[in-house]
């Protein structure tokens, strides 16, 4: 970016919020560079001729009476070609381009274009002189990789008639490939072009959330489905998997891409994420996972202030595109990190504390991050979407604190972390208790056409088990297991079951670490039939030690490992054995 102007002088340094005074011709979130090494900023209050800056980087050597440069616009990125794979810094610096300059630490006052400006593009044109456009239409393509084609867009707020259009070829992002006539003059077009990350792109309307984010994890899909464009917290405490279940969800679920924010966590953490994700192939393409992904890493030991600008920089990569018609998946890890810098830089504003420390306007923060989930039609008549899951970190695992609380106000779809499902490992450690999803009843159409007719049902009655286990448990505690009849013992044995059969699942394992819809759809239907079975076997005088010789059900047992997603009919014998066996308990119960 072109430094213009002197706006101002350095008054005072309080860490990364730095006072100016003498403040001209600047305007709120403007985007400036302080001191002769200009230090990316960024103006977050104004009073007079004094002005507040929030600084991304370390500003050790600052001293009163540095000069102040104003860019003129907001704190943006750009967007275009060459986002696709690339891993960024919290306000979008290229971390491998800075790498190779600086080494191993990012040098203060780098400045690296985010988007390379020597590489070239194949450009195929969509539009020709005469035409008229409008935001968002598309002006042509670029095969950004071998499988992802990245659309061109006219950027929100032009409208006008082209002029002329660049023939298909070799072009740089600053490269200009169209000019249209506007209202306000020639207007250059490239292959890029800058958004402000604190404002939401436009769209044309909010469409219904009636379509499900399918993860191939079975507790999330069956149990507490999010919805394309909805929102989801993952709360939980330290050790209890909430980077692994979303590291696990980008990996598998069917959006077209995935934006990835490490906000203010472990170093080593973001190294795993760096190592694996291009290991990992996509199973939809073939093609490793990193060709559908963006990658912020913010880690804790990176300037707090740019830890803040990270989600909303993570956010505006997924509108952009969710604006070519694509479904963007977003994983802020973690939203606690990002509340805890707003709590610094609040403190050090002087700021009235609200509970805990936290600004008294942290829940409107959070619900302006949420709001920009959603299914849209986007300006070019397309359908596209953005699914916001956030991480939460509450100390202790206590769901009961801020963040977490003022984050349940505005998301629909919550899986609450269980600290004794961690211990045991079972995983995703998601409590079937403590979760809940808002989306069943939009969805349920889905799955029914999608998946299966009974699949509501079946969630139903497995959900009303698993609420009447609790309580039988509680008995349990007192009198032990043998006090209970067989009818109650039995569902404690469903339970069992279905939480070690059905909700665990291995993510080494090549078989268990996806499932399609339809194996998660007939796994629960043999379960709730092995249920319904053996509840009216046991009417008639068959008992439960009688049922668990039963040789099918063993096979239950392993039918997550056994039967692969690509032939489930082995899943269908083992619905049909099960029937066998039943009928054969109901002729003769002494014999399995």
């Amino acid at each position: 970016m072109t430094v213009q102007r002197i706006v101002g002088k350095v008054r005072r340094v309080n860490g990364p919020v730095i006072e100016a005074d003498g403040i001209t011709d600047a305007m709120i979130y403007e985007l400036v560079r302080v001191g002769n090494e200009h230090l990316v900023g960024e103006i977050i209050k104004l009073e007079g001729a004094g002005a507040v800056i929030q600084v991304y980087e370390d500003t050790v050597g600052i001293a009163p009476g540095a000069p102040i440069y104003g860019d003129n616009i907001p704190l943006s990125i750009e967007l275009g070609p060459g986002l696709i794979g690339g891993i960024y810094d919290g306000i979008q610096r290229p971390l491998e381009e800075i790498r190779k300059i600086s080494g191993p630490y990012i040098a203060r006052g780098i400045q690296v274009p985010s988007l390379d400006r020597e590489k070239k593009w194949q450009f195929t044109p969509q539009c020709t002189v005469g035409k008229e456009i409008s935001a968002g239409m598309v002006l042509g393509t670029v095969q950004e990789t071998e499988l992802f084609i990245h659309s061109i867009l006219v950027p929100p707020g032009v409208k006008g008639t082209l002029t002329s259009v660049v023939p298909e070829g070799e072009y740089t992002v600053t490269d200009t490939i169209a000019v249209a006539a506007t209202g306000k003059g020639e207007q250059p077009l490239t292959l890029m072009h800058q958004w402000p990350i604190r404002s939401a792109r436009p769209v044309t309307q909010r469409l219904p959330l009636d379509i499900p984010l399918i993860t191939g994890q079975r507790v999330i899909d069956t149990l507490f489905p999010v919805a394309k464009g909805g929102t989801v917290a993952i709360p939980g405490g330290f050790g209890t998997g909430k980077t692994m279940t979303q590291q696990a969800v980008a990996k598998w679920c069917d959006a077209d891409v995935i934006v990835y924010i490490g906000c203010g966590e472990r170093g080593n953490e973001i190294t795993d994420v760096l190592r694996e994700f291009p290991a990992i192939i996509d199973p939809r393409t073939g093609r490793s996972l990193m060709e559908r992904t963006v990658l912020i890493a913010n880690t804790s030991n990176m300037p707090v202030s740019a830890r803040e600008a990270s989600i909303y920089t993570g956010v505006t990569m997924a509108e952009y595109f969710r604006d070519m018609g694509l479904h963007v998946a977003v994983m802020a890890d973690s939203t606690s990190r990002w509340a805890e810098a707003l709590r610094e830089l609040s403190g050090r504003m002087e700021e009235m504390p609200a509970e805990e420390g936290f600004p008294a306007y942290l829940p409107t923060r959070i619900a302006e991050f949420y709001e920009r989930a959603g299914y849209m039609k986007t300006l070019c008549g397309k359908e596209g979407s953005v699914t916001l899951i956030g991480a939460v970190s509450p100390p202790g695992g206590d769901f009961s604190e801020p963040v977490t609380q003022h984050t349940k106000r505005f998301i629909r779809c919550f899986w609450g972390l269980d600290r004794q499902l961690a211990n045991a490992r079972h995983y995703p450690a998601i409590s079937w208790l403590d979760s809940y999803s808002e989306y069943l009843v939009d969805i349920a159409s889905w799955w029914e056409r999608e998946g299966s007719t009974t699949w509501e049902q079946d969630r139903h009655v497995i959900m009303d088990l698993l609420q009447r286990e609790v309580k039988l448990q509680q008995v349990v505690k007192l009198v032990g297991p043998d006090a209970l009849p067989d009818s109650q013992r039995f569902i404690l044995e469903v339970c069992t079951l279905f939480k070690n059969a059905f909700l665990q699942q291995n993510a080494f394992d090549k078989i268990d670490m996806y499932s399609t819809v339809e194996k998660q759809t007939k796994m629960l239907n043999i379960i709730i039939t092995y249920y319904q079975r053996g509840a009216e076997a046991i009417k008639n005088g068959s008992t439960l030690v009688t049922m668990r010789k039963m040789k099918v059900y063993q096979d239950i047992i392993k039918m997550k490992f056994s039967i692969p997603n690509d032939d489930l009919s082995g899943l269908d014998k083992i619905a049909a054995k099960l029937e066998r066996s039943f009928d054969r308990l109901s002729f003769s119960p002494e014999k399995g």
